[in-house]
């Protein structure tokens, strides 16, 4: 059957994030004084690409509405290029309005501000992640692949009953944008589900027993830490590497290729000096790279979790082609298939990346054009609306929103051994 491009429509507050910049060469806006301004702005198909290209935050989208974060030069650049802006409001005092009132800010830090407890501080993850290793030492091995920028190790699970001989494995991401602290959850499910259900259900430990189940429940750390600094959320997106790497535009693939990331180091979708030239992503590859075993990558199957629009996302990002020299029609329609099939367990929208807009040095083209790894981005939850609210979910949705992706991630794991 020959594949046919298809064009969906992109639900609201879509895709991590993904505020793209100049292309590789080009002259990135060097004004950046002054607040920045949240607008809406009305764009489609290439319109929409020439408006990630322009370096803003893209926060979201409706239909044909995005709502973008600009800074002065951005705006005056989306101006003058006959883009017309609707003016919603002014970044931090939106931010504000989220934040609850904080007494002393040094007696919250990097606390969760008042009524999001129940998300855990990079301290509480480790002391859960040690409780799990301890309690379930028959099947968990907790370690890390590294470090970050400041020093903290980014923690890794394996979870595996048995012999691991001849084990498909799968590979579970979560945290590489700062802010998006209810990915973090989701991966923190993933362990407690496959360690706490393991001996009673019967499909947790079946795959228990015939997988190799890794998790690396943030990736990024030190921007995670920074974000809720002073028990106030800080709208913070990027690593804490100087002015800050977008850690989904740092991986070696098509790095910087397509105008799908920034130049600029203001910019909220910076790719860093080079592929690799943040910590947490060299820590990460180099994990992934060792799981090369007698020349063929053990690891099958991946997911890295983001928020928000509620979409399963799979490569490429950087060319809108469903097939190119590194993906076949067969290749490309195994994707469709399995994404699709995700898709219809948690309800999300089901779509290649590039139908957003471009994007160059994301983790799932790497997983797959360099190591075959058949990888996915899921867009949790919210799926409209919510601006900068979408990033901060009141913590009654945890438990909803992360058990919500348990047979997507059953079908990851199936996948593996396909």
């Amino acid at each position: 059957m020959r594949m046919t491009r298809r064009t969906l429509s992109v639900t609201a507050g879509a895709l991590l994030l993904l505020a793209t910049a100049a292309p590789a060469g080009a002259q990135a806006p060097t004004d950046t004084a002054g607040e920045r301004g949240v607008y809406e702005i009305t764009a489609t198909g290439d319109d929409r690409h020439a408006l990630a290209r322009s370096g803003v935050d893209v926060l979201g989208s409706s239909g044909e509405t995005i709502t973008v974060v600009a800074n002065p030069a951005q705006a005056r650049q989306l101006e003058a290029a006959d883009v017309d802006l609707t003016h919603v409001g002014d970044f931090d005092e939106l931010l504000a309005e989220r934040n609850p009132e904080v007494s002393d800010p040094r007696a919250a830090a990097d606390e969760f501000p008042e009524g999001d407890e129940a998300f855990h501080t990079y301290d509480q993850l480790t002391e859960v992640l040690e409780t799990a290793a301890a309690d379930h030492s028959d099947i968990v091995e907790l370690s890390d692949v590294g470090e970050t920028h400041e020093g903290r190790t980014i923690p890794l699970v394996k979870i595996s009953g048995g012999s691991d001989a001849d084990k498909p494995e799968a590979l579970f991401t979560c945290n590489q944008h700062a802010r998006e602290h209810l990915t973090t959850e989701m991966c923190l499910h993933i362990v407690e589900r496959f360690t706490d259900g393991y001996g009673t259900d019967e499909t947790v430990t079946e795959f228990v027993d015939s997988r190799e189940i890794w998790v690396i429940p943030t990736v990024n750390p030190d921007g995670a830490t920074y974000d809720i600094s002073g028990g106030q959320y800080q709208g913070w997106r990027k690593n804490r590497q100087h002015q800050g790497t977008d850690l989904n535009r740092n991986w070696g693939y098509e790095w910087g290729c397509c105008g799908g990331s920034s130049g600029s180091p203001t910019s909220d979708t910076y790719r860093g000096t080079e592929a690799f030239s943040a910590p947490e992503t060299t820590a990460v590859k180099n994990f992934v790279d060792s799981r090369v075993v007698d020349g063929e990558q053990q690891i099958k199957t991946h997911i890295d979790f983001h928020t928000y629009g509620e979409l399963v996302l799979w490569p490429f990002g950087h060319t809108t082609d469903e097939t190119t020299e590194d993906m076949t029609e067969e290749q490309a329609q195994r994707f469709q298939q399995v994404g699709t099939e995700m898709a219809e367990t948690n309800g999300y929208t089901p779509q290649q990346s590039s139908d957003l807009y471009i994007t160059d040095g994301d983790i799932n083209g790497w997983m797959w054009g360099e190591h075959n790894i058949l990888s996915f981005t899921f867009e949790m939850y919210p799926g409209s609306g919510g601006g900068l609210d979408g990033f901060y979910p009141g913590a009654e949705h945890i438990e909803p929103e992360t058990q919500r992706n348990d047979e997507a991630v059953d079908i990851a794991l199936r996948e593996a051994g396909a």
